[in-house]
């Protein structure tokens, strides 16, 4: 039996980022897969595990407790979208700045197709400015 899309993607936020596994991330991250919008220098998109792994590690470190809630998800075909609310606590400095020891929550939704069990292209669209807002790497009003 082939996992739905929908299971696929609160699967993916269970295991990957609320439970911390990076093995998760080879398992349901197909090898070729493009992860756009999340940030990188140049703008172009993530590739696969090994262009992915790199920020989830820094991401993690900087909030090791993250935790991203599923509040909504449809599904067609062999598409999801999920709408997420992600909290944590700022105790690292994997954002390359010190620990402000702050909560953190913002909104992000993301898009994701799907093919033999695995993620095989993802569009991210999460609210990292407030994120950076919270964490005091912009100024809370601009």
């Amino acid at each position: 039996m082939s996992i739905t899309p929908e299971a696929l993607s609160r699967d993916w936020f269970a295991r990957v980022w609320n439970a911390g596994s990076e093995d998760a991330i080879h398992e349901l991250l197909a090898a070729d897969a493009q992860m756009h919008g999340l940030p990188t220098p140049d703008g172009k998109p993530v590739i696969g595990p090994q262009g992915f792994v790199p920020f989830w590690r820094k991401f993690r470190s900087a909030f090791p407790d993250i935790r991203i809630t599923v509040e909504r998800a449809v599904s067609q075909g062999d598409m999801v979208a999920v709408h997420c609310r992600v909290t944590g606590m700022h105790t690292g400095s994997g954002l390359g700045i010190a620990a402000t020891q702050r909560p953190i929550e913002f909104w992000g939704m993301g898009m994701a197709r799907s093919r033999d069990g695995k993620i095989v292209e993802a569009w991210n669209s999460f609210d990292f400015m407030t994120l950076y807002q919270q964490v005091g790497l912009l100024p809370a009003s601009i």
